[in-house]
């Protein structure tokens, strides 16, 4: 049996997937939505598997999609919330990602956010990363309304602020957060 037939999670778990661009916001969300939600909840993060664990590069037949697959389930069958976000390609994480809804057997939310490639430059600049890539770099990686084409995907606009799309992210999801509405990060928890 491939891990697509196989059930995941619970009826109590719940999996978030912000998706989007290089810039986009991805990782303050899904590290806001988890500082919040607190303890029991599992950040997975596709730049930390597949550059960091794997030194893979982003390209097709490659095994990063499989690993943060088979993370994510880990996860979810050991009773955690998951938020999974990443650049996440429809072309390369499409099956993996429609996998997961499919198996997963509690709330599962998906997240685009659909930031235009002049507001990801502007971003970009102000990010800690900002010197490890070129902005000729951002325009070659950049795929504009990469949707995945479920009815029930949610797309925040690139005006949407960071606590307005935390709060709708989770209550979207049914993620209860009980944390404060801090703009900026602590540490990374």
């Amino acid at each position: 049996m491939t891990d697509e037939a196989v059930p995941t999670g619970s009826d109590r778990t719940i999996l978030i997937v912000v998706r989007g661009n290089s810039g986009a916001g991805k990782s303050t969300i899904a590290r806001q939505l988890r500082l919040r939600h607190g303890r029991g909840c599992a950040l997975v993060e596709q730049d930390y598997l597949r550059r960091v664990v794997l030194r893979e590069r982003d390209r097709p037949g490659g095994l990063a999609p499989t690993l943060i697959g088979q993370t994510v389930r880990l996860a979810l069958d050991h009773g955690y919330h998951v938020i999974l976000e990443g650049i996440l390609y429809t072309a390369r994480y499409r099956r993996m990602l429609t996998a997961l809804r499919d198996g997963h057997q509690g709330r599962t939310v998906f997240v685009y956010l659909d930031v235009s490639l002049p507001e990801t430059l502007r971003r970009h600049e102000t990010r800690p990363q900002a010197t490890e890539f070129t902005a000729d770099d951002m325009r070659g990686w950049y795929a504009p309304r990469d949707l995945l084409g479920y009815d029930d995907e949610v797309v925040l606009p690139e005006t949407t602020p960071l606590q307005e799309a935390v709060r709708r992210i989770a209550a979207t999801a049914g993620l209860p957060l009980t944390g404060g509405d801090a703009d900026v990060l602590p540490g990374r928890p």
